[in-house]
């Protein structure tokens, strides 16, 4: 066989390879790579829903509310000036290019709501599975 043919085969081979590539992407769509964090919101327990839908409004997908019971005895609350004992923690998927401002907008809401104490923290999250899962934690459509 002559260099020749070789040469054609193989660009042939090539274009072929990468039509195939493209043809994977549903409807040309890509995926974005946005990082995702936990978010991680205690306060109590009244205030649940409404800091639920706030941080929502940062394009959050997924959140998860659980019911706490503080371990401080009520001499301790009554002396540090904390009413009730109940909180709600606030498992929170959010995407790190949104999570300055969300910070900021609870800092603020902590401070200026009344009885709207909190708590707020981030854990990065590394990893996930499956490609429709991450696409959905990070509002990727």
């Amino acid at each position: 066989m002559s260099q020749s043919k070789t040469t054609d085969k193989l660009k042939h081979k090539l274009k072929d390879d990468k039509n195939e590539k493209s043809a994977l992407k549903p409807n040309g769509n890509t995926v974005t790579s946005n990082i995702l964090e936990l978010l991680i919101t205690i306060v109590d327990r009244s205030k649940a829903e409404y800091y639920t839908d706030l941080i929502q409004s940062f394009d959050v997908n997924m959140q998860v509310t659980a019911f706490g019971h503080g371990t401080a005895d009520e001499k301790m609350l009554v002396y540090l000036g904390l009413g009730d004992s109940e909180k709600a923690v606030i498992f929170s998927v959010i995407q790190q290019n949104k999570l300055s401002d969300a910070i900021a907008t609870l800092d603020e809401k902590f401070k200026t709501i009344r009885n709207g104490k909190g708590v707020a923290f981030t854990i990065p999250l590394t990893s996930v599975i499956g490609a429709l899962i991450y696409r959905f934690l990070s509002n990727n459509r």
